[in-house]
Parts: structure tokens; C-alpha cells; sequence
């Protein structure tokens, strides 16, 4: 059953990998806000009878499910977050590419710790703070090629990843307090109904070929629908530090995806680069590999 399990989230980390190819696509059609508040509809509405199930089967008395006045100021938070955070790796994605999306998004992982140091004075461990280091370095890499000479897409995904990373402090901290899956479906809800807001107002019309419809019901049905399904499965049968490092491979799945679909390349400083931050992604967790005490059930939220 383990073995099945970390194969599961195998299957889940390529397709968040692979999704960033179909958020490149939408990027290039110049969709930014309305792209993302489809999918996030959309997955939300996925994910609803889930949850609706969910808060029935854990209220034995009443089929009406009442939920702590805390719980929705949370999911707004968090929705937020998730706007904020999506919008910049979207808006990355038209100046960027894939591969490049997706390990600098990854870094929101090393950068947990460095965000708990400074707002909540939480200590780092020593293998954050070299995880840190190590990240930094492979960014630069990635970003410039050895150059000086970043990518306006890199710096949106960069603060962007800020954002990722406030999010899953919030779901740690904050949203593990309630029950997962109306909380999942709340801040869904809220991340989508502020991108499409945003996007009447903001965008022209978007354009509904094959293409944008593809992208929308992949990454809403696979990465966000799916994935979600599959993770909460998988995570009941294998240690918390398994998922993390097996999930840790969304950033490699990226890039390889980038390159098969969209003929994408990089030179050898900048995979130098992706191998830094892959090495810092593993060695910022490395801690908690040994003492099993991960909770990655919020990663599927930045998808």
C-alpha cells in the first residue's frame, strides 16, 4: 500500500509539473486574472461535493454543517494569499518559461523558515539557513544564465513565491485548526471570485479556443481536482516526509515538460541552476525527513 502510495504522489507531482506547460500556454495568450478565476472556479466546484460530503459524515446529528466564525476569516486570508500568488505566477508565465516557473515557485519551501524568522521569530534550523543559501545561488543561475540579467518573469515568480510562502504559513498555522476540505473549497471560492473581479475590470474579453479551454480544464480538474483527491488518499498511507520529497520533484517535472512540449532549453549554468535549487528543496526538509513530522497537506493549495 506504501509503495502505491508514494507512486500516487509520483502521479501527482508530474502533473503539477506539466501544469505549468498549460499555464504557459494561457500566459501566452496574454489571460492573467480571467485564466486563473475559471480554473479556480472551476476547481472549486470540483472539489464542493467532497467537502459538502465531508461535513455531513462529521455532523451525525444535522445534514446543516456549522462552521467557526474564524474559519471564514481564515479562508479569506488564505484566498487572498492565493490570488496575490497565482495572478504573479501567472502574469511570470508570459515573460518566463515553464521550467523556469516552476523552480522558482518551488523556493517558497526554503523560504517558509526565513518568513518565520522574521515575523514570528521562530529559530531555523542550520539546513534551512544553507538551503537558503544554496536556493539564492541556483535562482541567480536559472534566472541570468551566469549573466546579470534577470528575467521581468523570474522577478514576478520570485515575488510570487513570497506570497506561496505566506500562504502555507497561514494553512499551517491558522486553517489546520479547521476542517480541510471546506476550508480547500472556501479560500478556492474567494481566490476565484477576486481574479475574476479583477479581470472584468481589468482585461479584454478572453478568447475560448481549444487551447484556453484545454489549459482551464487541466489545471483545474488534474492539478487542483484530481491531484487534490489523490493527495489526501496517498498521504493516509505514507510518511509525511516521503510526500514531501517525492512532491519536491514538481520543480524537475516542470522543466522536463517545458522541454518535451514546448521545445524549451537551457544551457548548462542554468540546469546547474534547477540542480541547486533541487538540492536545496531536499535539504531544507532534510530535518524533518528524519523526524517525520511534515505536514505537506497544504501544497496542493498553490496549484
Amino acid at each position: 500500500m506504501r509503495l502505491r502510495a508514494d507512486l500516487t504522489l509520483l502521479f501527482v507531482s508530474v502533473i503539477w509539473g506539466s501544469a505549468f506547460v498549460a499555464q504557459r500556454v494561457a500566459g501566452q495568450m496574454g489571460s492573467v486574472y480571467l485564466f486563473n478565476g475559471a480554473r479556480y472556479l472551476l476547481a472549486a466546484l470540483v472539489v464542493l461535493p467532497l467537502a459538502i460530503h465531508a461535513g455531513r459524515a462529521s455532523s451525525l446529528t444535522s445534514r446543516v454543517v456549522k462552521y467557526p466564525r474564524d474559519q471564514y476569516k481564515w479562508m479569506f486570508v488564505a484566498g487572498f494569499l492565493l490570488f496575490v500568488g497565482s495572478a504573479l505566477q501567472q502574469a511570470g508565465m508570459v515573460y518566463t518559461t515553464a521550467g523556469n516557473a516552476g523552480f522558482i515557485t518551488s523556493l517558497y519551501v526554503v523560504l517558509v523558515p526565513v518568513a518565520l524568522f522574521f515575523v514570528w521569530r521562530e529559530k531555523p534550523h542550520w539546513m534551512s539557513i544553507a538551503a537558503v543559501g544554496l536556493a539564492g545561488v541556483g535562482a541567480f543561475l536559472l534566472s541570468t544564465g551566469g549573466r546579470f540579467e534577470v528575467k521581468p518573469g523570474d522577478v514576478l515568480e520570485l515575488i510570487g513565491a513570497l506570497f506561496w510562502t505566506f500562504h502555507v504559513i497561514v494553512l499551517g498555522k491558522f486553517a489546520s485548526k479547521f476542517e480541510a476540505m471546506s476550508f480547500s473549497v472556501g479560500q478556492l471560492f474567494v481566490c476565484a471570485i477576486l481574479n475574476l473581479g479583477v479581470g472584468i475590470v481589468a482585461e479584454p474579453m478572453m478568447t475560448f479556443n481549444w487551447q484556453m479551454i484545454f489549459a482551464i480544464a487541466y489545471t483545474a480538474l488534474f492539478s487542483l481536482g484530481l491531484c487534490y483527491t489523490l493527495q489526501v488518499w496517498a498521504q493516509q498511507h505514507t510518511p509525511p516526509a516521503d510526500a514531501a520529497l517525492i512532491l519536491s520533484l514538481e520543480s524537475v517535472f516542470s522543466v522536463i515538460s517545458g522541454w518535451l512540449i514546448l521545445n524549451e532549453k537551457l544551457i548548462s549554468v542554468q540546469i546547474f541552476g534547477c540542480v541547486l535549487i533541487f538540492i536545496a528543496v531536499i535539504l531544507s526538509q532534510f530535518k524533518e525527513w528524519n523526524s517525520g513530522t511534515i505536514d505537506h497537506d497544504h501544497l496542493v493549495e498553490g496549484r
